[in-house]
């Protein structure tokens, strides 16, 4: 065939002309194409055949996928009744197990007697703590999970069924500012000061707005009166604080913190005589120091005897921390008693003394004095100094120890702090008689006895 006849050709194929040979070649791969595809289901079948039970045809004909799926059933209940057999079965075992390993639990023996005597003092003297808050501060009430004290809490005894009721002066400073006690005790008389916190007898804790009745700042005293019911009234009882011995067991309750109403601390009397460096900057004489754990918070509470007898109102702590390092300090009891009906009469206290200063014991064992209450200074024109009593001196030989007090009106005063708390308990004006020990020239000691008239202080 020429160039012309092949140029023709490759035309006519690209003008459509060889349809008929291009239809042939489509029948003649149609059979191919309708194999793949029947191969391609074949093979979707079989995977199909994974996930769900394969129709069978057995040589009779018969259809067994119901018998597959049959089987299938009964084999999943044989699985989830063995599953639920497995489950059940622990629970039995466990009971069994906590059984085996929980021991009888036998009734509390009784308490031994120590122990029973603490358990009925506290459970004596508690309902006559209060809790008192300082109504003049803007605080928020302490928990325990808060490390900080709000100012102004503090305890207080319940002195009579009349409402009134004993605290610190120094719990209730911000107050006493506002309100100039100071300078016109008599002016802020009746006004309210505090809320008290009562504990009656089912647990219940009721709170009382409380106003002053009088206060010391000088023996850091003060009184409330709450508007309680008498009936949640439980005055606390009293014992004298001059026969309070070094060693003897001392209980303490508060609310330290301002957040744990309510506290039992327990421990000893450490020293006596001590002198008390208030918070309201006074030196109060006569402390009764005590390894009793007394926190911020516990301020105004009771100084207890091991049967629940008030000797001392809890106020002062030595610390570097802030809270308890076993050295706290109570004012005693014979103080309390002298000062708090005079606050309850006349809102105001006047003490009477000898016009002198008493020694601490320590110092007069030091100078040879093993009972009594040695004078360290006579102040001129005092009372004492117009009675010839003689102050601690030095001579020729030395330092000779003062007069040394061993009775007022005939009741032994073995100690400093016996001495004060026979005076609280006397007014100025009275003339006491003492007897006198007075050191002689060769160190030998005469007896003596002296009339005193008691100023006021």
């Amino acid at each position: 065939m020429g160039a012309a006849s092949c140029r023709a050709a490759t035309a006519d194929r690209g003008n459509g002309l060889a349809a008929p040979a291009q239809q042939r070649t489509r029948a003649a791969a149609a059979p191919t194409q309708r194999r793949r595809r029947a191969a391609a289901a074949a093979a979707a079948g079989a995977k199909r055949g994974e996930l769900e039970a394969p129709v069978v045809r057995d040589p009779a004909g018969a259809d067994t996928r119901r018998a597959a799926l049959r089987r299938l059933a009964a084999s999943g209940a044989a699985l989830l009744a063995a599953a639920a057999a497995t489950t059940a079965a622990p629970p039995a075992a466990a009971a069994t197990a906590l059984a085996d390993v929980t021991p009888p639990l036998a009734p509390a023996p009784p308490l031994p007697a120590r122990e029973q005597a603490i358990v009925d003092a506290f459970e004596g003297a508690t309902y006559s703590v209060v809790n008192v808050f300082d109504v003049a501060l803007q605080g928020r009430p302490a928990s325990a999970l808060d490390a900080e004290v709000p100012e102004g809490n503090g305890s207080g005894v319940i002195w009579d069924q009349e409402g009134n009721v004993v605290t610190n002066y120094h719990v209730l400073a911000s107050s006493m500012a506002k309100l100039n006690v100071d300078k016109d005790a008599a002016g802020a008389r009746g006004k309210r000061v505090a809320v008290v916190t009562v504990l009656s007898a089912d647990g219940e804790r009721r709170s009382f707005d409380a106003s002053l009745v009088g206060a010391d700042r000088a023996r850091d005293l003060a009184v409330l009166k709450v508007s309680a019911p008498r009936e949640l009234l439980r005055p606390a009882a009293l014992a004298e604080s001059g026969g309070v011995r070094v060693g003897q067991q001392v209980l303490s309750i508060g609310n330290p913190f301002g957040a744990f109403d309510h506290t039992l601390t327990m421990g000893i009397v450490s020293a006596l005589n001590r002198d008390i460096r208030s918070q309201t900057g006074s030196i109060i004489p006569g402390g009764i120091q005590t390894d009793c754990a007394i926190n911020p918070g516990n301020s105004g509470g009771p100084l207890l005897t091991s049967s629940g007898r008030v000797i001392g109102i809890n106020t002062a702590i030595f610390t570097n921390t802030g809270s308890s390092a076993g050295v706290g300090f109570a004012i005693p009891s014979d103080t309390v008693a002298a000062i708090v009906p005079q606050l309850i009469a006349g809102g105001v206290a006047r003490r009477a003394g000898l016009g002198a200063q008493i020694a601490s014991d320590l110092v007069a064992q030091k100078l040879g004095v093993r009972a009594g209450a040695m004078l360290q200074t006579v102040a001129p024109g005092g009372a004492a100094a117009a009675a010839g009593l003689l102050p601690t001196r030095r001579g020729l030989g030395g330092i000779a120890p003062g007069d040394t007090v061993l009775a007022v009106d005939g009741t032994p005063t073995p100690n400093a702090a016996a001495l004060l708390g026979a005076l609280e308990r006397r007014k100025p004006g009275e003339t006491v008689q003492l007897r006198v020990a007075r050191a002689g020239e060769g160190g030998d000691k005469g007896e003596l006895t002296v009339g005193v008239t008691l100023q006021a202080e």
